[in-house]
């Protein structure tokens, strides 16, 4: 609360963007006192005037990377030491705190893959962290030796563990918010694909909207999804088209369907950006 109320008294910022739900509860507070300071809170919102509150679509993305996962699985792929299992059918999804956010990650991420193939079976489960690698690998170590070929996490920072695991599993991985085959390049060999948000295109928005003395536009609760160009799935960098391994069509063909199913109202994605409320 201290942090945003000093950026606020010193009025250099025309804008002050906060990171997080965790910024929530002081801004009740801070947006009353400071009614003259413009402020975006991104991944959840306060109902003030001077508020811009902007949330990703996490369902949507992950939905997507069911797609890909799905697709995928039942694949004859390799690339060095990495494989799948193309007589399987199997995927996994390693959270990382077990709550109504995250499982909103997991339930769309299994809509995806059945999306795909009703047949696809999608192991899950929570290393009960956002900060601890080594509790979302174990979770990942136990996936791939029930044969998951690929692994999708949510579990923020401890994601990395999914990623160590599948290395030592000789199989595959989905990053998650930002292409983690660039951020986390050392893992770029495992990682097919991220399921991503694109802040900068909010940020921007909002950023734009002060400029031209328009907040107006911009205050409230604004969800950016597939149909506002928000989120996506790409594919990692050593699997594009242009790379030596680049992933089948068929992941890209049908990522494309599913997009234009949900923007078209043909596929209903479960829960919301905000969780499972269920």
């Amino acid at each position: 609360q201290s942090t945003q109320a000093n950026l606020a008294e010193s009025g250099d910022y025309d804008l002050i963007v906060l990171v997080s739900y965790n910024h929530t509860e002081a801004l009740t507070q801070n947006a009353v006192e400071y009614p003259d300071q413009n402020w975006m809170l991104i991944n959840a919102h306060v109902d003030e005037p001077n508020v811009a509150g902007y949330t990703w679509a996490n369902h949507e993305m992950s939905f997507l990377a069911g797609v890909a996962a799905a697709t995928m699985t039942t694949k004859d792929f390799s690339t060095g030491d990495y494989s799948t299992d193309p007589d399987g059918k199997t995927i996994g999804f390693a959270g990382g705190v077990d709550g109504a956010l995250i499982q909103a990650f997991e339930e769309s991420y299994i809509a995806g893959a059945e999306y795909v193939d009703s047949e696809v079976e999608v192991l899950t489960g929570y290393g009960g962290t956002f900060e601890d690698p080594a509790q979302v690998k174990s979770v990942a170590d136990s996936q791939y030796g029930n044969g998951a070929d690929i692994v999708y996490h949510a579990a923020a920072a401890a994601g990395e563990g999914a990623f160590q695991a599948a290395q030592e599993a000789n199989r595959y991985a989905i990053g998650v918010d930002s292409d983690q085959s660039q951020s986390l390049s050392d893992y770029s060999d495992v990682i097919l694909g991220s399921a991503v948000k694109f802040i900068n295109e909010g940020t921007r928005e909002v950023a734009n909207a002060v400029v031209d003395d328009d907040f107006g536009s911009v205050q409230g609760s604004n969800l950016l999804g597939i149909e506002e160009e928000g989120v996506d799935f790409v594919i990692g960098q050593n699997f594009t088209d242009d790379s030596d391994n680049p992933l089948p069509d068929d992941v890209s063909t049908n990522v494309q369907d599913a997009k234009d199913d949900i923007t078209g109202g043909n596929v209903d994605v479960p829960c919301s950006a905000s969780g499972c409320n269920n």
